[in-house]
């Protein structure tokens, strides 16, 4: 059986390649909002010698004028939002990096200027939102990436090739999600679980990467019916937050879900299983297992849902009429890391004129997902999905 197992893990090794960047065209680059994730963007853009990063935006009175100095960056012009900045400024690219709720208005106002956009996921808010940035995408002919990082993990790209190898055979049912025993996140204040700067909770922040990691080794089949169901107790709870060290008011500013679920039929006749976690009492909701006609896959959960695997992955499958396991090693990452790896792709397509990495006719089935979730969920029943055509 070693041989067969041999066989099976060396049909999915990958090949590193070494990377070249041309220094001759410089790219010109806007931030768009400055708060702590437009860190992790400032960061790698500092790392790419092709990059110049010359403006950026915020809402915030001095925050661009402060974020930037604590980056080291000087020169850097700066504007009270993302319209004056893009009206006065020539740019290749922009990372927009701002609330939930206003990554669609920053996206399309950008693409409508002629520029490149890295939008951070989630998304949108709403499907309706993210119908209307891949209008002005396609209207456009710009680039447009969205942040999913954990794509570019090597051990993601492993799950795909499995799936789409036919190892597993024809696939009829997805158990996914993941989250955090606890893990509300309010490091910053209350831009996460408000209602008007979050939009959605859970599922935005952490449930859309692992919807990502079994939709898209399917190939996005589109969502046909959702049964959905959210939750805010722990969040509410004045008393979870004082547990945690953390002031009591915050629980009267909690607006979103902390817990989701939705059971998906999606297309080609397959089930998907959802829940995504900010906080339960409970290690783990459950790994994520494929099953398939010829095999199955299952994948370890991650004690904090991190955009990868939380273990050595497994196949069960049959060799020769016996019921056999191949375990499939974790991959090490050699790169310069994912969240370069994210921003490098989608720089690499606007200077080859290439396709989007992570292109938005395949998130705005995520974000469907979500969007049903949240309507079923109000509704109190299941819901069809219609996702307009772009």
């Amino acid at each position: 059986m070693a041989g067969n197992e041999n066989k099976l893990l060396d049909a999915f090794k990958e090949n590193q390649t070494v990377e070249k960047i041309d220094q001759n065209r410089k790219l010109r680059v806007g931030i768009i909002g400055c708060g702590w994730i437009a860190e992790a963007h400032v960061v790698e853009y500092k790392r790419m010698p092709d990059v110049e990063i010359v403006a950026g935006a915020d809402l915030v009175p001095g925050k661009a004028e402060a974020f930037f100095k604590r980056m080291g960056l000087e020169g850097v012009r700066c504007y009270p939002d993302h319209k004056s900045m893009l009206d006065a400024e020539e740019l290749d690219a922009v990372s927009v990096c701002t609330y939930n709720v206003t990554h669609a208005v920053c996206a399309i106002y950008a693409l409508e200027k002629g520029v490149n956009v890295l939008l951070e996921k989630p998304m949108s808010v709403t499907l309706d939102e993210a119908v209307e940035i891949r209008r002005a995408e396609k209207k456009s002919g710009k680039i447009l990436s969205i942040g999913f990082q954990p794509r570019f993990d090597p051990n993601m790209k492993m799950i795909k090739k499995i799936v789409q190898s036919g190892e597993l055979g024809k696939v009829y049912y997805i158990q996914t999600g993941g989250g955090r025993r606890r893990g509300i996140p309010t490091p910053f204040g209350t831009s996460f679980i408000a209602k008007d700067t979050g939009g959605i909770g859970a599922m935005g922040d952490i449930g859309c990467y692992s919807l990502d990691m079994v939709m898209n080794a399917l190939g996005y089949p589109k969502p046909i019916t959702i049964s959905g169901y959210k939750s805010a107790y722990f969040g509410t709870d004045p008393n979870f937050f004082l547990a945690e060290g953390k002031p009591a008011y915050l629980a009267e500013k909690f607006e979103v879900e902390d817990f989701a679920a939705g059971f998906v039929r999606l297309e080609g006749d397959i089930i998907l299983d959802f829940r995504i976690a900010w906080a339960m009492n409970l290690d783990t909701p459950g790994d994520t297992i494929i099953m398939g006609t010829k095999g199955s896959l299952r994948i370890p959960s991650t004690e904090c849902w991190n955009g990868s695997v939380g273990g050595p992955m497994k196949i069960y499958h049959e060799v020769c009429g016996e019921a056999v396991e191949t375990i499939i090693p974790i991959i090490p990452d050699h790169s310069k890391g994912l969240f370069y790896q994210k921003i490098r792709s989608f720089l690499n397509a606007v200077k080859d004129g290439g396709t989007s990495p992570v292109p938005s006719d395949e998130i705005i089935i995520n974000q469907a997902i979500i969007d049903g979730i949240v309507k079923s969920s109000e509704l109190g029943h299941e819901i069809t999905v219609e996702i307009p055509e772009v």
